[in-house]
């Protein structure tokens, strides 16, 4: 198929691209500066300049490009400065899932795009805290969403549910790890993480390839569908931050109370610390026969899988020249080609130049700072 994908350069973006053209996709990637169209081409997609918000421009992208398919990866979090108002440091973010996703759907209503897959969130207090620990795509959001989070959590509900109406497919991500420049990784070091009361928030996590993996599998699927990528082992904060702490050499979390924690850091703070619930992935297992490669964070609590190699940073058996045919003549001019046919849907290109791999890493360290370390970023404001 011929995929137009938004925030190709992006942390989880710059994953599936190779993965999409392993699994024998041509890919057209959007992207907002030059240094992200070159690590387009150098990943093997056709990189397009592209503001979401610009509903006659996306409109005139999407109808010269003709995709079949649209995934909607598009984030504005990188570089943000993090305060407890996550409604402001998220605002360019809900845009792009509101007004952005609405642009999208009305350019792939025109063009006669069938299938369309966005990213969502199953995380930092997304499901309703009550009941069990662990939550199905079936059960409740959460209702009352912390003070300075409700236009966040309207932003993610309007996208699921323009995105379903279309008969698509809505991707609800675990928190994100596995980028060149993990941002949770400097404050656990630092402790500037602390276990919030009794620590008893769930988390679930997700390795970008593993994020991408599940994302070229949801391509071949049909919607309107839900599903929750995340991996097999949920965790409370009190059980997997000491986990990491140990693993990268620091000393133990510091503890808060409750109360100071609300005080100095905010109640968003204290209900990913205390009442989150986790996510349970059996739906995406079954339907999409997904099965991720990184199946807890314990295994990615290791320093060399939490920072893992780069989409272009693997063993030198293949070139990358040789998993991409010649373009066609309406291809070459954007740099775009087509893998060979046969690639394993989770499996990224092999090869890539110190260039190629420097450009990647740039490319997660600005993404990884926004949509990874949020949290930890938050934290830092009170310790």
């Amino acid at each position: 198929m011929r995929v137009f994908v938004t925030g190709a350069s992006g942390a989880i973006g710059s994953r599936l691209v190779p993965q999409l053209i392993d699994a024998g996709h041509e890919v057209i990637g959007t992207h907002n500066s030059p240094a992200s169209a070159e690590l387009l081409r150098t990943i093997g997609a056709k990189p397009v300049l592209l503001d979401l918000l610009d509903a006659g421009a996306v409109r005139k992208a999407v109808l010269e490009h003709e995709p079949e398919a649209i995934v909607h990866q598009a984030t504005a979090l990188a570089n943000v400065k993090f305060s407890r108002n996550m409604d402001k440091v998220t605002a360019k973010t809900s845009e792009l899932r509101t007004k952005g996703t609405d642009a999208l759907l009305a350019a792939a209503r025109e063009a006669g795009v069938r299938r369309f897959v966005a990213q969502s969130v199953a995380v930092f207090g997304r499901y309703a805290r009550e009941g069990g620990p662990i939550k199905s795509e079936d059960d409740p959001r959460e209702q009352t969403p912390p003070a300075n989070t409700q236009q966040t959590v309207a932003a993610l509900n309007h996208l699921e549910r323009v995105v379903t109406d279309f008969g698509g497919i809505a991707l609800r991500y675990g928190a994100f790890y596995g980028a060149a420049n993990d941002g949770t990784i400097e404050p656990v070091r630092k402790r500037q993480f602390p276990i919030v009361g009794d620590g008893g928030g769930i988390w679930s996590w997700i390795h970008l390839d593993d994020a991408a993996a599940a994302t070229v599998l949801a391509l071949e699927h049909d919607g309107p569908a839900i599903y929750n990528v995340v991996d097999d082992e949920p965790a409370p904060v009190r059980e997997w931050l000491p986990v990491l702490a140990k693993a990268l050499g620091a000393k133990p979390p510091r503890r808060f109370p409750t109360w100071l924690a609300r005080l100095l850091a905010g109640e968003f703070v204290v209900v990913l610390s205390t009442e989150a619930r986790g996510a349970s992935n059996a739906k995406a297992k079954r339907d999409l026969g997904w099965t991720p490669r990184h199946p807890s964070w314990r295994e990615g609590s290791r320093p060399s899988t939490r920072r893992s190699a780069s989409p272009t940073d693997r063993s030198p058996t293949r070139p990358r020249e040789q998993a991409i045919r010649p373009a066609s003549a309406g291809e070459r001019g954007g740099g775009s080609g087509r893998a060979r046919r046969g690639g394993r849907a989770g499996q990224s290109a092999e090869g890539g130049s110190t260039a190629a791999r420097r450009l990647v890493n740039r490319s997660s360290e600005r993404a990884t700072s926004g949509c990874i370390a949020a949290p930890a970023c938050l934290f830092r404001i009170c310790v």
